[in-house]
């Protein structure tokens, strides 16, 4: 389940719940203040699409945070031509897996695997991991 206080789409409930039953926080930014968290939490002087925050399991809290800039959806919506819910839920997917302790720096393709399985599960167009192979 996603605590968050904006609207958002219905799938993203329906991603959390296929991959936990526990809670995360799911906050939208601009890309001023995404530049100003990318800063301040990774010593990143940009803005970027999706960050993601893990925290120590406690029962009745969420597991993380993700945060994911508005702005970077609907440019990168309009730029792949998807919906601007669908990049919202592949930037989503991507948070989300790093919430759960997956790396595609450092996993050899397991993430990169973990998340084209979920984009086909949920027919959606191909995610930022995906179209640039990282």
């Amino acid at each position: 389940m996603i605590v968050c206080d904006e609207i958002y789409p219905k799938i993203l409930d329906e991603i959390a719940d296929s991959l936990t039953k526990a809670e995360v926080e799911l906050i939208f930014v601009d890309s001023k203040e995404m530049h100003e968290i990318n800063k301040a939490q990774r010593n990143i002087d940009k803005t970027t699409d999706v960050l993601s925050f893990p925290l120590e399991y406690v029962p009745h809290f969420p597991i993380g945070s993700i945060v994911i800039n508005l702005d970077l959806v609907k440019e990168k919506a309009g730029e792949y031509a998807h919906s601007n819910d669908d990049e919202t839920a592949l930037l989503f997917i991507h948070g989300l897996l790093h919430v759960l302790g997956y790396d595609h720096e450092n996993d050899d393709g397991e993430m990169r695997r973990k998340e084209i399985e979920i984009i086909e599960s949920f027919n959606l167009p191909k995610s930022l991991i995906v179209r640039t192979g990282a």
